[in-house]
């Protein structure tokens, strides 16, 4: 047996193993019931003050909302001061539109609206007149000066925002409070900082009070921390993080829960007279018809073309040699996995709406789905080779990380994420594979295809970067993180750039214009990147640009190794090593001197986590975790018993689906787990490599330009791919070990990271089975 196919069954066995260890969680977890529906009576007159107990609310705190009726039998909902404030349908307490308003107070001062629309709002305290555009803020007619502590990326934003239009201006928030003014900060002695805030929300401003503010927000003449909203007209409630579908009746107000709702192991909990719930059992099994129609459509096209001519074969006589007759089953043509493609694809994007509309699929049924996706890799034309084997299991891994997590939470919105990841690996499976069967019907691209669709992918990053600038933050726009696709498009072009340079002529050094050529060669990359980085410096996102220096590295290194520069190989070997030397460095040097800025920050909170009773929680219960798992997990047999059992502490630690997801692996299953979990992640990554290094051996003996133009291309392409994998796993591993600070940056295979997942890690895995290598080993 061939060593690509004993590795094909063992990730088989692998596969099957893990999906069994999915469906044994399942049959192992608990029975668990929520309330289905939750009647409220209240008499003409009355009020009832309720919180996380009486309506199951998870995130609500003990007294959260006042629900009233008055004489006429109307409803109302009033929000509680210090509350997270609730959302009736798609208005949001705590906050009201600045054009109704002719005044508004915070604290004692008092300001008078001179005039007020959807964009802007001119006031006066009496002694200065202001004005503020949702961008900048003006008093008497001239804008602040930058705050001491503002970066420079910001006071950039500051300056734009003066000089351009109001439509392609990036919204930035007034704050009111605190002792300064600067910037978009409008001081207020004796008050905290950013007690009232006025911000563009969905194109309009809106003045919103701090929920844990202690001076008085008035608008109209009421306090927007006890604001009272009617329930007439309104559809949905959310209280803290559940929503709720609205019912009115007569004299009973009916809430059922849609999202996030609290699970109770026993269907029996004392509530006020006033309130009668309607049990239901949480079931992992049942769940929308539409969901499971879909995953099993998508089950039965992938497996007929493999089923059918077995069945047929039992019944046709056998053919081949009379002593020994051959019943062997071919495997079926690549046209018999159209259908299976199209309708993985297409059943991952039903799950995905399913989900958005607040009716998710049963978990039995996303293990179906999941199942599917991962077998259209193994049954696909052409093999994954050694890194897309050990991918497989990393994703069947980190599923079942997803789902222990969803299973072990008190509530039915942790098991969100397996859901989301399982549509997200069936969306992006099925498209990697109708690619796929397209590439291998007809001959590979040419080169001006390959710019254009290079082109068109890093338009798109830009267009999505520009959105987050505008209208996102650093977690990202739209749900998506548009660094995601920016770096697969980074990737792609440099490889590009670097395996024309390849093709040069030997004498091209003697030749005159070199340092031209090199810009022209290089001008597409190099312009991508610095947008790139100007884009991720003015949402205050500066992990990712610690990734890009990671990738710039080790494609410098692989380009050194390429062409044989052993003194540059060396001095970049060297510059990784004294980086490496640095971080212990940094460590023993202590937080003295570090400047007073968000990252400053994060390095006085890694340096000193104790010293910080909020920031440093999360180092803290990450690092508690980890001691609590040892080598063999909690439950001393690498977390085989407490599959499916609750999660314990490690569900406290700030997003555990994500950033600290192998702290709550390794609490699970323990330092030898997380070891056989390494094991795959280096695999990975040494099979990227040893596919790059086929490729670019296969160039160096090619004869013509666009067949060695093609193999460099996959081998820097995957050289990229694999440096930004590294680069995550180093920081993720680093930020949970504590060596490195919190980066923010989710572990590739194993974080509920969609955007990672979808726009990165599959497509890389596509362009590593549709490599020359990997189609050479078939």
């Amino acid at each position: 047996m061939s060593a690509s196919r004993l590795s094909a069954w063992l990730t088989v066995a692998g596969l099957a193993g893990l999906l069994l260890l999915h469906g044994l969680a399942m049959v192992r977890a608990p029975e668990a019931w929520y309330p289905g529906s939750i009647a409220i009576r209240l008499a003409p007159d009355d009020a009832l003050t309720l919180g996380r107990s009486e309506l199951a609310a998870s995130g609500a705190q003990a007294e959260h909302v006042q629900l009233r009726r008055d004489g006429a039998g109307n409803w109302s909902v009033r929000m509680l001061p210090g509350a997270r404030p609730p959302v009736v349908g798609d208005t949001r307490m705590g906050a009201a539109d600045v054009a109704s308003l002719r005044s508004f107070q915070v604290g004692a001062a008092v300001f008078r609206v001179r005039q007020a629309d959807a964009r802007q709002i001119a006031f006066t305290d009496g002694a200065r007149e202001w004005r503020y555009d949702g961008a900048t803020l003006y008093r008497d007619g001239a804008a602040l000066a930058p705050c001491p502590d503002t970066p420079l990326s910001r006071r950039l934003v500051a300056l734009w925002n003066r000089a351009a239009p109001y439509a392609l201006t990036a919204a930035r928030p007034l704050a009111v409070g605190g002792n300064l003014y600067c910037g978009n900060r409008l001081g207020l002695a004796g008050i905290e900082g950013g007690a009232a805030v006025i911000a563009r929300v969905d194109g309009r401003l809106r003045l919103t009070a701090a929920a844990d503010g202690v001076a008085p927000v008035l608008a109209g003449g009421s306090d927007l921390r006890a604001q009272e909203l009617p329930l007439r007209d309104a559809r949905t409630l959310t209280v803290g993080a559940t929503r709720y579908r609205v019912d009115l009746g007569n004299d009973t107000l009916t809430l059922a829960p849609e999202r996030r709702v609290a699970l109770f192991g026993v269907p029996d909990v004392q509530l006020p007279r006033q309130v009668a719930w309607q049990w239901r059992q949480h079931s992992l099994w049942r769940g929308d018809a539409v969901a499971w129609t879909a995953a099993l459509l998508t089950a039965s096209t992938l497996a007929a073309p493999w089923l059918l001519p077995l069945a047929l074969a039992r019944r046709l006589p056998a053919r081949g040699n009379i002593l020994r007759p051959s019943r062997r089953i071919r495997p079926p043509s690549a046209l018999a996995h159209w259908p299976a493609a199209a309708t993985l694809c297409a059943a991952g994007v039903v799950s995905l709406v399913l989900q958005r509309s607040g009716t998710p699929p049963a978990a039995a049924c996303s293990l179906l789905l999941a199942s599917c996706a991962l077998a259209a890799w193994l049954v696909c034309p052409g093999r994954p080779g050694l890194a897309g084997n050990a991918a497989l299991m990393l994703f069947g891994a980190g599923l079942l990380a997803q789902l222990d997590l969803g299973l072990g939470a008190p509530d039915t919105g942790w098991l969100r994420y397996y859901h989301k990841t399982a549509a997200l690996l069936a969306t992006g499976s099925g498209a990697a594979m109708l690619w796929r069967l397209w590439a291998a019907q007809r001959r590979p691209l040419r080169q001006a295809h390959v710019e254009w669709l290079l082109a068109a992918i890093a338009g798109v990053a830009l267009a999505l970067l520009a959105a987050q600038v505008l209208w996102g933050d650093e977690t990202g726009v739209f749900d998506l993180q548009p660094v995601e696709l920016a770096k697969l498009a980074l990737a792609g072009l440099t490889a590009h750039c670097l395996a024309l340079r390849m093709g040069w002529s030997a004498d091209h050094a003697a030749r005159p214009g070199l340092g031209a050529r090199w810009l022209r060669l290089l001008g597409p990359a190099l312009l991508f990147v610095a947008l790139l980085g100007f884009a991720l410096v003015q949402v205050d996102d500066y992990s990712p640009l610690i990734l890009l220096l990671l990738w710039a590295g080790a494609l410098a290194l692989a380009y050194a190794l390429a062409t044989r520069r052993r003194w540059s190989a060396a001095l970049l070997s060297a510059a990784a090593l004294a980086g490496a030397v640095a971080v212990p460095a940094l460590h023993a040097a202590g937080s003295d001197g570090l400047p007073a800025s968000f990252y400053g920050d994060r390095f006085q909170v890694w340096l000193a986590p104790d010293l910080h009773p909020h920031t440093g929680q999360q180092l803290l219960q990450g690092g508690a975790a980890i001691a609590q798992g040892g080598w063999l997990g909690t439950d001393g047999v690498l977390g085989l018993a407490s599959m499916g059992r609750g999660a314990g502490s490690a569900l406290a630690i700030p997003a555990v689906q994500d950033d600290f997801a192998p702290a709550f692996f390794l609490h699970r299953h323990g330092l030898l787990g997380g070891l056989l979990l390494w094991c795959l992640q280096a695999a990975v990554l040494a099979g990227l490599c040893h596919a790059a290094v086929r490729s670019a051996r296969a160039a160096g003996t090619s004869c013509g330009f666009r067949v060695a133009w093609r193999a460099r291309l996959h081998a820097f392409a995957l050289c990229g791919g694999a440096s930004f994998i590294g680069g995550h796993l180093l920081l993720s591993w680093g930020t949970n070990l504590a060596i490195v600070p919190v980066m923010g940056q989710p572990m590739s295979f194993l974080s509920a990271g969609g955007s990672h997942l979808l726009f990165f890690l599959l497509p890389l895995l596509g362009i590593h089975a549709a490599s020359p290598s990997t189609r050479n080993q078939e």
